[in-house]
């Protein structure tokens, strides 16, 4: 556990010397060992629909030939906000150092996350638990499938020796009641040769279904729908937040004037204890590790004059650090400490 230690050491002391706060802590030739408290930051997953609608090359012939009155007649995106998860993220707050120094008298057994953050002292950190749905995260807008004047084969050779456009749907709308026909024959067993088995009679029936799709989609139209996710990160304040979303184009700045506005609301209670920094002294005792109590934040998200989702989550940087005193760490049995990484505030103490 020593090399191991004193690898973390090495490895902490090469990465963090950049830092000012960190520079400022340490005094020359110094050893010890720099972690901080954690900072919050609300992370507002947005999931919305964006529909995409393309009018078919033949949409004005849909009713007479096809007796179809649903038919896509213009281009259009349409975006409609789903849902919101409100959760949190950490960083470490470079504002809030701490140390523990190989003078103090305290066995320097900490273990501290690559970001620098406290994790536990004399135990062995539980391995962190990995989700097994992989989240993506999309950020465009107004993505759009688009139906060419491309024809799906198989297509009559009569389409493509039609002088105008018209008589092109009409050749296209008899192959598509020639597919149906055909697929009504395969199901009713009226065709000299059937497919040898029910695998090969589904294989059939699905490309026609695929053929028929296709062909009837240059009358009717096409619509694509799919579910985009957006991450919004913002610092917890006192403040209201505005965040924009349109319709048409989804999650937009303010200067759109057909925007609706989605008010982040939040109000902060934050933890007034007088915190004891490391340097300072209580009882003769000098301070070393500390933990954070955190404060809280409730976050009410809303949309149309409509609160679409709301949650009270602890925030670090509202809340203090105190101190754990010396005598914890005298004697033959150390306590195994166990920190949370979100709020840095104790988990578990045994011995």
């Amino acid at each position: 556990m020593y090399r191991n230690m004193k690898k973390l050491f090495v490895l902490l002391l090469g990465a963090m010397i950049v830092c000012s706060s960190y520079a400022q802590l340490l005094k020359e030739n110094e050893s010890a060992m720099v972690y901080y408290s954690p900072k919050t930051t609300l992370s507002l997953d947005f999931s919305y629909t964006i529909e995409t609608c393309e009018p078919g090359i033949y949409a004005e012939y849909a009713s007479d030939m096809l007796g179809v009155s649903q038919v896509v007649k213009e281009s259009s995106t349409v975006c409609e906000l789903k849902d919101v998860r409100i959760g949190t993220t950490t960083t470490a707050d470079y504002d809030r150092p701490h140390k523990v120094n190989a003078e103090s008298g305290i066995p320097m057994l900490l273990h501290i996350y690559d970001k620098g953050l406290l994790i536990s002292y004399n135990t062995e950190p539980e391995a962190k638990k990995v989700s097994p749905y992989k989240h993506e995260t999309s950020t465009k807008q107004g993505v759009k499938s688009r139906i060419t004047s491309t024809l799906p084969a198989p297509y009559p050779e009569e389409v493509l020796k039609a002088s105008h456009l018209r008589a092109q749907a009409y050749e296209v709308a008899k192959q598509i009641f020639h597919i149906r026909e055909s697929r009504m024959y395969l199901l009713t067993g009226e065709v000299e040769h059937a497919p040898a088995d029910g695998k090969a009679m589904e294989l059939v029936l699905a490309e026609m279904e695929k053929q028929e799709s296709a062909l009837t989609e240059l009358f009717v139209g096409k619509r694509n729908t799919k579910t985009v996710h957006k991450i919004i990160r913002i610092e917890p304040t006192e403040k209201n937040q505005p965040l924009f979303f349109s319709a048409e184009n989804g999650f937009t700045e303010g200067d759109n004037i057909d925007a609706d506005t989605i008010w982040v609301k939040m109000s902060c209670q934050q933890q007034y204890a007088q915190p004891l920094g490391p340097k300072e002294k209580k009882n003769g005792h000098l301070l070393e590790i500390v933990y954070n109590i955190p404060g809280y934040c409730s976050v009410d998200v809303q949309y149309k004059g409509h609160s679409i989702a709301s949650r009270t989550v602890p925030v670090a940087q509202l809340g203090v650090d105190m101190p754990l005193p010396e005598n914890m760490f005298k004697g033959k049995e150390l306590p195994k400490i166990i920190f949370s990484e979100k709020t840095g505030n104790i988990v578990s103490i045994s011995k």
